[in-house]
């Protein structure tokens, strides 16, 4: 498990990358957009991620054969979860907080990048941190 300071470091990876795609090319665009060059933003810092990351969904311990899909992972520990809407709804933090439970993970971002300052649009979970 990676401790608190090498998270908080990549966290400001995270966000950092996410702004300069948000810089690049601007908000209004389909999600899998900034999915794709936020994934080549990743790559060009030399730092993991990987979209459409399938995690099986247990219930009580037991499989339940079924999965969920986190949007992306970032260096095996920090789940974003993507999104370019016009609308924030509550059930997307929700996703988020489930995703982090279920996958056993302890920081993730909820980005939505359909908004002009991507600082409004970027928030940050954690789950026993």
């Amino acid at each position: 498990m990676v401790d608190r300071n090498r998270l908080n470091e990549l966290s400001a990876e995270v966000l950092d990358a996410c702004m300069c795609v948000h810089k690049e090319i601007g908000p209004g665009l389909l999600e899998s957009v900034y999915e794709y060059a936020l994934l080549k933003e990743f790559e060009l810092r030399n730092i993991k991620a990987a979209n459409r990351v399938p995690v099986e969904l247990f219930y009580k311990g037991l499989s339940t054969g079924k999965f969920y899909e986190i949007d992306m992972l970032v260096e095996q520990e920090i789940i974003i979860e993507l999104k370019a809407v016009e609308n924030m709804h509550p059930v997307y933090d929700a996703q988020i907080i489930s995703y982090l439970k279920l996958a056993n993970k302890r920081l993730g971002f909820l980005v939505n990048f359909n908004v002009p300052l991507l600082k409004d649009g970027f928030r940050r979970f954690v789950n026993n941190f």
